[in-house]
């Protein structure tokens, strides 16, 4: 009996402590989840040709398919970034829309070796760079790394997670962010001198994210279906121009590991391990991962010509594969990085297209390629990395 009265008494004690404890393991919760939020109802959609748009104090003008293609990426990263949701996406598009007109620029004058790479034109102020006008010297990046929309609208939301962590601040490293104005919380990332340009554009910003996404998009399953993958309107060669050499077509070979007859079902392009790997074309990731824990890999699901096809992209390492399964991506966005991974000679791209979908039978890339207008096929087969696949 005293025993029991003595912990009927530890009980009583106790209560308040273990309804405190209890309060917090729920706050945890609560704060855990809303740290993985994602914004899962902005799904991209098929990008327009052009769009035509009207900014706060009454200006129109036309934004292009190349513009429309970068809002693209900002409001795929975004919807892939957790915690930044949809006011995040309209702030970072507020943000490129006042620093670039959503064009990613290089600057020769500061940096001549900003024109090698894919670029929309010459910027010119001071030392900036790209969609949002980053600045290498501030800390924002390399130069090779800037004139990567990718990688500058990663750097636009920041976080834990963002390349640029802890500086320069990111959108997400912003604290109170969500309750600014959001021409406010864009000036808290870009600190500009002319702070209040950026609200001229949140009407531009609201029609570029209404008219390129669907909201509530998905089957529920985290793999969208085939209903939501998008007719394709451009094809992107997966490696940039002048970075690459064949070096194994698709078909026959000796197998360069094991030396015997086998069937290659890929072509190879050897290139410096780290070199930016794109999507070939709008579409839906569905697996991103290293296969059987020692190949890299990314397939993603198309629409091309009212086809379903699929394309996958063989021997990233781990760390260089940026997208995950689940994820909408669009033509030429950067998807991974060159590596070496699994059954390889050395760093290159495996690539592989299925005509029917990931469980049909792949076919010649190359000629593929071809036949739909696809540039950057140039480099005759030779020895090399190579693969197995």
């Amino acid at each position: 009996m005293k025993k029991a009265a003595i912990a009927g008494l530890v009980l009583v004690l106790l209560a308040p402590m273990l309804g405190l404890l209890t309060i917090g393991v729920v706050m945890n919760s609560a704060v855990t989840n809303q740290a993985n939020c994602v914004a899962s109802d902005v799904v991209l959609g098929p990008i327009p040709d052009s769009l035509e748009v009207t900014m706060k104090d009454g200006y129109t003008f036309t934004l292009n398919k190349q513009q429309l293609t970068h809002a693209g990426t900002i409001i795929t990263t975004g919807a892939n970034t957790p915690g930044v949701g949809r006011d995040g996406i309209l702030i970072a598009l507020m943000a490129a829309l006042t620093e670039s007109t959503l064009r990613q620029l290089a600057n020769t004058g500061t940096y001549p070796e900003s024109g090698d790479y894919p670029n929309d034109g010459n910027g010119a102020d001071h030392d900036s760079l790209g969609l949002f006008q980053m600045r290498p010297q501030a800390g924002w990046g390399t130069v090779a790394e800037l004139m990567d929309t990718t990688y500058q609208a990663r750097a636009f939301y920041g976080g834990p997670d963002g390349p640029n962590y802890p500086s320069p601040r990111g959108l997400l490293d912003i604290p109170g962010w969500q309750q600014m104005d959001k021409s406010e919380a864009a000036q808290a990332v870009e600190v500009s001198a002319y702070p209040d340009r950026y609200q001229n554009y949140e009407p531009v910003a609201r029609t570029i994210l209404d008219a390129l996404t669907v909201r509530g998009g998905g089957n529920g399953s985290g793999t969208p279906g085939d209903a939501d993958t998008p007719e394709t309107s451009r094809l992107v060669f997966p490696l940039p121009t002048g970075t690459y050499m064949r070096t194994s077509t698709f078909g026959p070979r000796t197998d360069p590991i094991t030396g015997e007859a086998s069937f290659h079902s890929g072509t190879d392009w050897a290139a410096a391990d780290g070199t930016a790997i794109f999507a070939l074309a709008d579409g839906v990731v569905t697996y991103a991962g290293m296969v059987d824990g020692f190949s890299g890999q990314i397939t993603i699901e198309h629409t091309i010509g009212g086809e379903k096809v699929a394309t996958k992209y063989i021997h990233m390492w781990a760390h260089g594969i940026h997208v995950t399964a689940g994820d909408r991506v669009i033509a030429g966005q950067h998807i991974g990085d060159v590596g070496s991974s699994g059954h390889s000679t050395g760093p290159h791209l495996h690539f592989q297209v299925h005509p029917g979908g990931a469980g049909s039978r792949a076919v010649d890339a190359e000629p593929w390629l071809a036949e739909r207008g696809v540039e950057g096929i140039e480099a005759p087969a030779g020895g090399g990395p190579g693969c197995r696949p």
